[in-house]
């Protein structure tokens, strides 16, 4: 049975609202959880959407965090497919899009991010497609589909996590593929301008083109189609779709309007204390929103990954119930491209580290990767190698020097390198 004294708000009907209304449950608390969130669809996972749902190999009912039933059951009150359009901390309330205002004694943010549009003639074109929400993974995957039986082109505007993925599960379906991206290689600001190369490779040898270097400058079309795009070096390239994969943009207008701190670009988000606390005591903030301080790195960053939006939506619970939390998750990214498995643990963006050590065998593609600085390990990548992800993620923590040369030793084990 409810006990009504006490109600905690939840915006957000993600990972991380999700995860804290479970975890408020979990420890025991008795009064009313109100989950507030703009899909109508129930709590689901997001890392599918790119990769087995959007190749048809994962049915919608597989991606839900909880059965619908759950709610009900865990007596968590729910309002979806109403977004939450004004916060008053004054009086501790949210109001919706269709008025109703609801009171909260505590409240969470996880409103997630959204997906960067590009800023060019023709993005109102029909067959321009973004990829955030389960409704975009449905409409993505039936262009797909056509564009494989027509022989059909997709470009890619954007050599990320997202843009690879959609790039792959593209070619399974036999659709064409151009991925076009501003930097050098593909996943610059995760892998920096010394691995990048790896995975362009492997989407060459699966028929994927790249134009480095440059940008999309104008989509072209005729009767609302996509028939071509233009880029910045003067090339056009044909274009039946296009998936503006540029990045994810967190989704602040509610906390900005209500005076809220947020940090500052490039990193944006709330800003939040390591207990996941915003500058109103009574609010927190977690998941693709959140800009943690993070105790490890001595950073402010915001880490774009459902397991974060998850464990810090539980993080985010037990401060909320007065728990001592320190929230230092180590950022980690995971990908399945053609087979191929690469796990990301830490953060070590270019510029920030002065070496990159690698064990293992590059050319065929089974190897850990290290960034390093200072001979502290900041970041790893694992490729096609098993139970990486712990060990990379202890060295990451422990903060220790370690020898470059051992670190590079396949023979010397990484757990024994963790006490420099």
């Amino acid at each position: 049975m409810v006990d009504a004294h006490r109600t905690f708000v939840i915006v957000g009907g993600g990972p991380a609202g999700a995860g804290a209304a479970e975890t408020l449950r979990a420890e025991g608390f008795t009064g009313r959880v109100i989950l507030i969130g703009d899909e109508r669809d129930h709590p689901y996972e997001r890392p599918p959407l790119s990769k087995g749902y959007l190749a048809g190999t994962t049915g919608r009912a597989d991606v839900l965090l909880h059965e619908p039933a759950w709610y009900t059951r865990a007596e968590i009150e729910l309002h979806l497919g109403q977004p939450a359009v004004r916060l008053d901390r004054e009086a501790g309330t949210v109001e919706l899009g269709d008025g109703t205002r609801i009171h909260y004694d505590a409240l969470l943010l996880a409103t997630g991010a959204e997906p960067r549009r590009l800023d060019v003639p023709g993005t109102g074109l029909a067959g321009v497609h973004h990829l955030r929400r389960l409704a975009h993974a449905e409409r993505l995957r039936g262009a797909l589909a056509g564009l494989g039986r027509d022989n059909g082109h997709l470009v890619v505007a954007g050599a990320g996590w997202i843009g690879l993925e959609v790039a792959a599960a593209a070619r399974t379906y036999g659709a064409e593929v151009t991925v076009i991206e501003q930097r050098a290689t593909p996943l610059y600001s995760a892998l920096g301008p010394e691995l990048g190369d790896v995975l362009a490779d492997l989407h060459r040898e699966h028929g994927v083109r790249f134009r480095f270097g440059t940008r999309i400058t104008e989509i072209v079309g005729q009767d609302s189609q996509v028939l071509a795009v233009r880029t910045e070096d003067g090339d056009e390239h044909p274009a039946h779709a296009v998936l503006a994969a540029i990045g994810a943009a967190p989704r602040v207008s509610l906390a900005r309007s209500a005076g809220l701190e947020l940090a500052a670009d490039p990193v944006g988000g709330i800003a939040v204390d390591a207990s996941l606390r915003t500058s109103d005591p009574r609010v927190h903030a977690a998941g693709d929103v959140a800009a943690l301080h993070h105790p490890l790195f001595g950073v402010r960053l915001r880490d774009d990954h459902w397991a974060n939006a998850l464990d810090g939506g539980r993080a985010a619970a037990r401060a909320m119930l007065g728990q001592e939390v320190v929230y230092d998750r180590i950022p980690s990214f995971f990908s399945d491209q053609y087979g191929t498995s690469l796990e990301y643990s830490g953060w070590a963006p270019p510029g920030s580290y002065d070496q990159v050590v690698v064990r293992g065998d590059v050319g065929r593609r089974e190897f850990t990767a290290f960034w390093l600085g200072r001979e502290r390990v900041l970041a790893g990548l694992g490729m096609n190698v098993r139970d990486a992800a712990g060990p990379v993620r202890r060295l990451v923590r422990s903060g220790g020097r370690v020898d470059p040369e051992k670190l590079a030793d396949p023979s010397v084990a990484l757990d024994d390198l963790t006490g420099g």
